[in-house]
């Protein structure tokens, strides 16, 4: 079996902190969100390749961190493009790699900025009972959260329905971009593609493949982000946390409150504020301040300030001239 992470967004909600790092790098704890997934699938004996699906932007990065990285599986696989309006989709960028890889074995196919609560050899394990193509599936418990997602219908562990984005949703049960799919279905990838069926969201491709024959669901209780908004990075953070704090050996705090869920990283400076539900990254200064529920991003200086809901970029300085 063949595995691929896809890591080829820009993720342009979480820009400036994203604007020059995958977010697949963003830390969580003492990992970032793309370690975890590595993990699962380098402790996979059934798993004998990892390709990392990103694009020319950040090529140069994913091959470092691969290359200073423990793991032995993970390979770079470079989509042929360096802007959101040259993208040619998901299933577009997978026909592109399978293509380009001549991968011929049963794919598994995960999102890289998914940080997901189950092992993913539970799910491998899952596809090799059913043999036909599956997708992991996880209840939001929200219909207005429902509709940025692939909706999923059930009889069982069998899809009978799919509805990608759905408007009006009729439960809140999601497809969660981790899919597996035998090797002989791999080709159908083309068909579909040669149909001038939609290229990007891979869900429109499960709902075709359930509309031509099974797909089986995986659905799992516990937590799922789909890291894509500064919100949904700090939940992330909050999950992995559990009301802890996680500050670095090298930080220096002074005379500084902490709520819950604070994150403060390699180096930076925090004296005389508070922190609440927050993400200081390496590097940062932060004096006389008040964080809550913000991300500040290595290298800044923020000094005599109040922030809630912030997002700083990198090498930033903020104060009020006090």
């Amino acid at each position: 079996m063949k595995a691929v992470v896809l890591a080829g967004g820009y993720a342009t909600r979480l820009w400036p902190i994203t604007k020059h790092r995958p977010k697949m790098f963003l830390p969580v704890g003492d990992q970032t969100v793309i370690d975890t997934i590595f993990e699962d699938l380098e402790a996979d004996d059934r798993v004998s390749e990892v390709f990392v699906s990103t694009n020319e932007r950040f090529a140069d990065s994913f091959e470092e961190y691969i290359a200073d990285s423990s793991f032995e599986k993970p390979t770079l696989s470079v989509e042929d493009t360096s802007a959101e309006d040259e993208k040619f989709g998901v299933v577009g960028a997978l026909e592109q790699l399978i293509d380009r890889e001549e991968v011929d074995e049963d794919l598994v196919v995960i999102a890289g900025d998914n940080l997901i609560s189950f092992d993913v050899a539970d799910f491998v394990d899952f596809f090799y009972e059913k043999d036909e193509p599956c997708l992991a599936a996880y209840d939001v418990q929200d219909r207005e959260r429902a509709k940025s997602y692939g909706l999923v219908e059930l009889d069982g562990d069998r899809v009978v329905n799919f509805q990608e984005k759905p408007d009006d949703p009729k439960s809140t049960l999601v497809s969660i971009a981790c899919y597996a799919f035998p090797a002989e279905d791999l080709p159908k990838f083309d068909e579909y593609l040669a149909g001038d069926n939609n290229p990007d969201e891979p869900g429109w491709f499960m709902q075709w493949l359930q509309q031509n024959g099974d797909v089986f669901a995986y659905t799992f209780d516990g937590a799922w982000f789909d890291i894509g908004t500064p919100q949904s990075y700090l939940d992330a953070v909050a999950w992995y946390l559990d009301g802890e704090n996680y500050i670095h050996d090298t930080a220096t705090l002074n005379n500084t409150e902490l709520g819950t869920n604070v994150h403060v990283m390699a180096d930076a400076v925090v004296e005389d504020s508070t922190l609440d539900e927050s993400v200081v990254f390496p590097g940062a200064i932060v004096r006389n301040a008040e964080l809550k529920n913000s991300i500040v991003d290595e290298e800044t200086h923020i000094e005599n300030l109040d922030l809630s809901n912030a997002l700083i970029g990198a090498h930033s300085k903020l104060t009020n001239g006090q």
